[in-house]
């Protein structure tokens, strides 16, 4: 398959189907599913006594907006298209009614693999070119071709995703003066940044590695983020507004450069916990703590897959070279509530071990169960380094990345349970990037915030003091050697980096809500107010109490850790489903 990114034959176009847990099944499998303990978050730096609080009741409780290069908050407030440089000549009249109305009826996917003909009577190039245009201009998605039959000349119409269109579509050419990447604004409810683009890249019959963002984003929550792709127009693009569900495009503009990972300032978060326990004073009191001393900087949950098998363990696996260990976690079966197929493909490999027929089981190949399979198929079990990596490369690393998460969580929970929020001679502070060992003299003028603690790899310090040498001993434990961090596969190799220890939050503000229906949003979304849509109203009298919080967080921390200091409770989804289960009970 030459293209990665060509939807398999059997996949049908999404339907945008919500696969939203329903309450049991989601419960079921949050059984097997990881709790904070697992993971080393152990640690609490807050005074105040915690109180209990849903998160994520509803994926519309938690909002995030990504903070830009610029430092400027990234909103969804304009679908407009930019003007386009030259006036487009006015086209409209070349075709009738009747062919308008099939036409839209086509581009909106009544029917995808039809077609539309329309003759050309008086067949010149200028008139079958002002066809062709208009056909464009006004219902983009469409593509369109010169026929002729028995003497006669059609311009035919049909839906750029459509399987027919497979036959090469004609390039479009792509104005000098404009940026060659469309800057859009994504707002996206209850759906990963990777499934986001995969659905784009399907819908647009693109590879999804012409995508580029600058961090991805939680499922469970409405998020708004800058994304960049290459060459296709704004018009395009914004055509997806109508077939598109969980999903909002615009802000367009046009702009030389793509985006990188870990470009942006940050994210700014609008949480709201449901029905808390706590009182006003216990809130005030958390609330300012949070602002004052902030969080330990913890991985949060989400690094670690929710499923039985965490990512954890394969990155261990990869680590430590056993390849055989990474199949098998990857493929066998495994506790809790999964899709049927994923469920019937496990069952097959434990039973004949044939990646083939395993494959055959799944519908959708492009999960890593799938990917993986193919990879396996096309190179045979003896080179599974090479059908690993069929699996995207970024998907590839975040395993070994988790395995990285663990280790530093827990030696910060040791670090932490040993010293406190006092800085101590063996720290580490970086200076200009380096990091550097305190000695006893200078810890005195330091507190916590300023200390880092290092994720393991080839490239970096241990701390001097007894915690430095705990590394050493959970890597050994776990059958890795600390001092070969380099692996034979580059890609696998670890350098290791510093992160903080404790995070203070900016743009820290809350305040306390009362509601009477639980079904009903508590927060006025982008898209809502793009639709003029009044926002929440609250009554003083409701029955249910809610903390709704803002806050702002650098990259790569996670705002579930803000939250968790806050209530002191843990978030992982296995406790707060069985938090869900017992208020709604």
């Amino acid at each position: 398959d030459s293209n990665p990114g060509s939807p398999d034959e059997e996949e049908e176009m999404p339907k945008d189907e919500e696969e939203e847990e329903d309450g049991e099944t989601f419960a079921d499998m949050m059984k097997h599913g990881l709790t904070e303990l697992d993971v080393g978050i152990l640690k609490f730096i807050s005074e105040h006594k915690g109180f209990s609080g849903i998160l994520k009741e509803r994926y519309s409780d938690f909002v995030v907006h990504e903070i830009n290069r610029e430092g400027k908050t990234v909103q969804l407030d304009d679908l407009s298209i930019p003007p386009e440089e030259e006036p487009a000549a006015d086209d409209l009249d070349v075709l009738t009614e009747e062919q308008k109305k099939e036409l839209g009826e086509l581009q909106l996917f009544k029917n995808k693999e039809g077609d539309v003909s329309i003759e050309v009577v008086d067949d010149t190039k200028e008139k079958r070119t002002q066809i062709h245009k208009a056909i464009k201009t006004q219902f983009p998605g469409l593509e369109t071709k010169t026929e002729e039959r028995d003497t006669h000349k059609f311009i035919v119409a049909y839906h750029a995703a459509g399987k027919k269109a497979l036959a090469a579509p004609r390039k479009h050419s792509w104005p000098k003066n404009r940026g060659a990447f469309c800057h859009f604004v994504l707002y996206k409810e209850n759906k990963d940044t990777m499934d986001s683009i995969n659905v784009l890249s399907k819908f647009l019959r693109l590879r999804p590695n012409v995508f580029s963002y600058m961090g991805t984003k939680d499922k469970r929550a409405i998020t708004v983020q800058e994304i960049a792709v290459l060459r296709i127009t704004a018009e395009r693009l914004s055509h997806l507004n109508k077939c598109l569900n969980n999903f909002k495009l615009g802000n367009f503009c046009y702009k030389n450069h793509p985006l990188k990972l870990g470009e942006l300032q940050g994210n700014h978060f609008t949480v709201v916990l449901r029905n808390i326990s706590g009182s006003q004073e216990q809130v005030e009191q958390a609330l300012k703590s949070l602002k004052e001393t902030g969080f330990i900087n913890y991985y949060g949950m989400q690094r670690f897959g929710t499923t039985a098998v965490p990512t954890y363990q394969v990155g261990k696996a990869i680590l430590r070279n056993d390849w055989s260990e990474v199949v098998d976690l990857i493929l066998k079966p495994r506790p809790g509530a999964e899709k049927g197929y994923l469920v019937r493909c496990r069952e097959e490999w434990a039973k004949s071990q044939d990646p083939e027929a395993a494959l055959k089981k799944l519908p959708v190949k492009r999960c890593v169960e799938g990917q993986l399979l193919r990879g396996l198929c096309m190179y045979g079990k003896k080179n599974v380094i090479t059908a690993f990596g069929l699996i995207p490369r970024n998907n590839r690393l975040m395993y070994i990345h988790s395995y990285q998460s663990v280790v530093w969580n827990t030696m910060v929970s040791r670090r932490i349970e040993a010293f406190g929020l006092n800085a101590v001679e063996g720290d580490l502070v970086l200076k200009g990037g380096t990091a550097h060992m305190l000695s006893a003299e200078e810890a005195k003028g330091l507190s916590i915030h300023d200390i880092v603690m290092p994720l393991p790899g080839y490239d970096v310090i241990y701390p001097s003091h007894h915690v430095g040498k705990g590394y050493r001993e959970m890597l050994t434990a776990d059958g890795l050697d600390i001092d070969t961090m380099r692996h034979k596969v580059k890609d696998y190799s670890l350098a290791g980096a510093y992160r903080r220890v404790v995070i203070r939050p900016s743009d820290v503000s809350w305040s306390v809500i009362q509601y009477d229906d639980p079904r009903v949003s508590l927060v006025h979304t982008d898209v809502e107010k793009l639709e003029d849509k009044p926002g929440p109203v609250f009554n003083t009298e409701g029955k249910y109490r809610a903390l709704r919080m803002e806050f702002s967080l650098p990259p790569s921390t996670y705002a579930t850790m803000a939250i968790r200091e806050v209530l002191k409770m843990d978030t992982s989804i296995k406790n707060q489903t069985q938090l869900n289960t017992t208020w709604f009970n």
